[in-house]
C-alpha cells in the first residue's frame, strides 16, 4: 500500500537514514525498532506525510487512508468525552446531511419524469448505500465499546475532556484514531498512557480488527503479542525482518554471524589471490593464470557486514546511605478529592532494600500515592517516612519539564554542583550524550533522548528510596535493560510505578495493587499477581454454588468435604468450557477467512464500471461486512474468555 524508495534523511548535515526502501503491505503489523535516536519517529512521521525526506521518494495511493498518532501531542478541545470521540465520524454525520438534503429536495419537487430527478434518486440512493455500508446506524455502539476497552467508565462519557489528564486525553486520540479505521495505522509509544487492562484490549483489536499497522514501542510484551514483522533502524540503515521481535533478535545475531563467516572467507579468498599474482607476476610461464587471477579479483562483490551499535547506556545508580530499618510505613491513609475517595483505610510497610511495584489501572491513585510519599500533597491518616530516608523522583513527566532551549551540557551544568561540575562530560558520555551530542538542544531530542537527560539530573545526588513513575516511558530496549540491571543492583528502596510487564518480571518482589479505593499487598513479582488474581477470579465463581448447596452444614468437616467435591466438578466444567471456547475460536478463525476471500471478490467486482453502478453488489458488500463484524467481535470475545481461563487453569 505504501511504497518507500531510497530515502535519505539528514539533520544539520549529519545523516540520520541512507538508502531506506521497503513496503508496507495489506494487514502487515511491523514493529518498528531501534536506539533512542535513530530515526523511529522521524520514520513515522514521513510516512504519514508531516516531514518531508532530504530526498527519496514515498509513494502513496490516494485511496489510502493513514492515522497517526505522535508521542506528545497539543490538546486543546472543549468537547465532552463522547463529543470528542464523535468526530472520528465527521465524514459519516456529512454523509447523512447530504442524504437529508437530498431527501428534502426530492420531498419538494414534481418534476418527477425529468431526466434530472432521476438523477437525483440514483444519487440519493447510493449515497445511502454507502451511509449504510460505513456504518452509519451503529457508530455510537462502536464509540462506546472502545472508549471502555481503553478503561473510560460509561460515566465519563459526559464530562469535559478539560478534567482529564494529558495521558487520558491521549486515550481519546487514540480511540479516535482507532474509530477511523485507516488503511494504515501508525502508532509512535501507544502503551504510554495505558494500564495493563487498555494494553490487553489494543493488542486484542490491533490483532483482529486493524488493518496495516507501523508500531514505535517499547513494550517487549506488547510488540511480541501484535506485530509479525521487524523492522530495524540501525546505523542510518533498515533491516527487515518478516518475524515478531524475540524471533528478530535471534535471526538477527544468526545473520551477522554468517555474514562475518562469509566475510572472513572472502578476505581469504582475496588474499590467496593477491598472494598467487604477486608470486608469480614477472613469470612468462605463468602470465596467462596471472590475467586469469585478475580478472577473478576485479569480479569480486565485497561481502558487507551490517555495523553492529556497540553504544550503550552504561547506568550505575551512586552507592545508597543507609537508612532506616523502614523507609515507608502507612496506617489507615485516605486521599480524597471533595466526594471522590482516590483511597482509603491504606495499609503499607515498605522494608529497607525491597523493591515494590505499585500497578492498577490509570487514575486509582498510584501516582497520588507517591506525591503523598514526597509531601507534595495533604491527605488523612499517618504516613511515617524513615529515619535518614533521601528521596530520589522521576516524574512521569519528567522528560517534558526540561527547559527546550538549554543544550544537554547546559542542562546538566545547571543543576549540578561541587566536583560534578568537572565530570560533566564523562556523565554525558556514559549516557550517549558523548562528543558532539552535548552540544545538541533539548529541543531536538527524541522522547527517549529525554528521558536519558531526565535520568542524569536524578543521579547527580546520592538517594536511598528510589520513586520511579513510569521510567521506561520512551527508553529504547537497551537502555530499558540497562536502567532495569541498575536498579536490580541498587542498594537502597525503590518503588516503581509502571505497566510495563517485562519490565517489572524479575526486578520487584511485592506488588501492591490499586482499585476500588483500595491497595492490596501482594508478595512475589508481578506475573506471580498476574495469575493469582485470575485464580482468585476463579475461586470467587467456584464459592457461590458452594454457599447454595451448603446452607445447613453443621461442621468443618462436611464443609471441607463438599468443598473438594465442588473443586473436582468446577474443574471438569472448566475443562469442559475450555474445549468449548476452543472450538469457537477455531470455527471463527475459519470463517472470518471465508468472509475476507468473499469481500475481496465483491469489492474487485465493485471496481469495474459495471459493477460500481451494480446496486445489489453495494448491498451484498453491506451484508458480508455486517456479517464480518459480527463474527470478529465473537472472535475477539471468546479469544479473551478462553486466554483467561487458561491462564486460570
Amino acid at each position: 500500500m505504501i511504497s518507500v524508495e531510497n530515502l535519505y534523511v539528514e539533520f544539520s548535515a549529519t545523516p540520520l537514514l541512507e538508502e531506506v526502501t521497503f513496503v508496507i503491505n495489506k494487514r502487515d503489523r511491523i514493529a518498528l525498532v531501534g536506539k533512542n535516536g535513530a530515526g523511529k519517529s522521524t520514520m513515522l512521521k514521513i510516512l504519514a506525510g508531516m516531514q518531508l525526506p532530504t530526498s527519496g521518494n514515498v509513494a502513496v495511493p490516494k485511496d489510502i487512508t493513514i492515522g497517526y498518532l505522535p508521542q506528545v501531542m497539543i490538546l486543546s478541545d472543549e468537547h465532552t468525552v463522547m463529543e470528542e470521540a464523535e468526530l472520528a465520524f465527521e465524514h459519516i454525520f456529512e454523509l447523512q446531511a447530504g442524504i437529508q438534503r437530498m431527501n428534502q429536495e426530492l420531498a419538494e419537487r414534481t418534476d418527477y419524469d425529468s431526466e434530472s430527478y432521476h438523477k437525483l434518486i440514483d444519487r440519493f440512493t447510493h449515497e445511502n448505500e454507502r451511509f449504510l455500508m460505513m456504518g452509519g446506524t451503529n457508530y455510537r455502539a462502536e464509540i462506546e465499546r472502545t472508549l471502555m476497552g481503553l478503561g473510560f467508565k460509561r460515566e465519563d462519557f459526559d464530562r469535559s475532556t478539560s478534567e482529564f489528564s494529558g495521558g487520558w486525553r491521549m486515550r481519546i486520540e487514540l480511540a479516535k484514531l482507532l474509530l477511523r479505521r485507516p488503511d494504515v495505522l501508525l502508532l509512535d509509544e501507544p502503551t504510554n498512557h495505558l494500564d495493563i487492562e487498555s494494553i490487553q484490549w489494543l493488542e486484542n483489536f490491533l490483532k483482529s480488527s486493524a488493518n496495516a499497522v507501523v508500531l514505535v514501542s517499547h513494550d517487549r510484551a506488547f510488540i511480541n503479542n501484535v506485530t509479525t514483522r521487524t523492522i530495524e533502524i540501525n546505523c542510518r540503515r533498515i533491516y527487515d525482518y518478516k518475524v515478531a521481535y524475540d524471533q528478530f533478535v535471534v535471526l538477527r545475531k544468526e545473520r551477522r554471524e554468517q555474514q562475518l563467516r562469509a566475510y572472513e572467507n572472502q578476505q581469504k579468498q582475496i588474499q590467496d589471490t593477491e598472494d598467487f599474482i604477486e608470486r608469480f607476476r614477472y613469470k612468462a610461464t605463468k602470465a596467462v593464470q596471472v590475467q586469469s587471477r585478475i580478472k577473478q579479483l576485479e569480479k569480486i562483490v565485497p561481502i558487507e557486514v551490517d555495523e553492529e551499535d556497540n553504544s550503550a547506556l552504561r547506568l550505575k545508580f551512586p552507592p545508597a546511605p543507609r537508612s532506616g530499618s523502614y523507609p515507608v510505613i502507612a496506617e489507615n491513609l485516605k486521599k480524597a478529592y471533595g466526594n471522590h475517595v482516590v483511597f482509603h483505610d491504606v495499609d503499607l510497610t515498605i522494608n529497607r532494600g525491597e523493591k515494590v511495584a505499585f500497578v492498577g489501572k490509570n487514575g486509582e491513585g498510584k501516582s497520588t500515592l507517591v506525591k503523598c510519599i514526597m509531601g507534595e500533597i495533604d491527605y488523612e491518616g499517618k504516613l511515617t517516612i524513615g529515619h535518614n530516608v533521601m528521596i530520589g523522583y522521576f516524574a512521569q513527566n519528567q522528560a517534558q519539564l526540561l527547559d527546550e532551549n538549554l543544550t544537554v551540557f547546559d542542562t546538566i551544568d545547571y543543576v549540578a554542583q561541587g566536583d560534578i561540575r568537572t565530570k560533566i562530560r564523562d556523565i554525558l558520555g556514559a549516557f550517549m550524550f558523548g562528543g558532539e551530542a552535548s552540544d545538541k538542544k533539548v529541543k531536538v531530542l527524541s522522547g527517549g533522548e529525554r528521558s536519558r537527560l531526565a535520568m542524569i539530573k536524578l543521579l547527580l545526588e546520592p538517594v536511598n528510596l528510589l520513586i520511579l513513575d513510569e521510567p521506561t516511558n520512551h527508553l529504547d530496549m537497551r537502555s530499558k535493560d540497562v536502567l532495569k540491571d541498575a536498579i536490580r543492583e541498587f542498594e537502597g528502596t525503590v518503588i516503581v510505578v509502571s505497566h510495563d510487564r517485562d519490565f517489572l518480571d524479575g526486578l520487584v518482589t511485592k506488588v501492591y495493587e490499586f482499585g476500588g479505593g483500595v491497595v492490596k499487598e501482594h508478595l512475589g513479582g508481578i506475573y506471580d499477581f498476574l495469575q493469582k488474581k485470575k485464580i482468585e477470579n476463579l475461586n470467587e465463581l467456584q464459592r457461590k454454588p458452594e454457599l447454595s448447596e451448603s446452607p445447613t452444614a453443621q461442621n468443618d468437616e462436611p464443609a471441607q468435604v463438599s468443598e473438594n467435591k465442588l473443586s473436582y466438578e468446577a474443574q471438569k466444567e472448566l475443562n469442559k468450557k475450555l474445549r468449548k471456547l476452543e472450538k469457537q475460536v477455531s470455527d471463527c478463525e475459519k470463517e472470518i477467512e471465508v468472509l475476507e476471500k468473499k469481500i475481496a471478490v465483491v469489492e474487485e467486482q465493485m471496481t469495474t464500471p459495471e459493477g460500481a453502478s451494480d446496486m445489489s453488489l453495494y448491498e451484498q458488500h453491506q451484508q458480508l461486512k455486517k456479517q464480518m463484524n459480527m463474527v470478529v467481535e465473537e472472535w475477539e470475545n471468546t479469544s479473551m474468555e478462553l486466554e483467561e481461563l487458561q491462564n486460570t487453569n
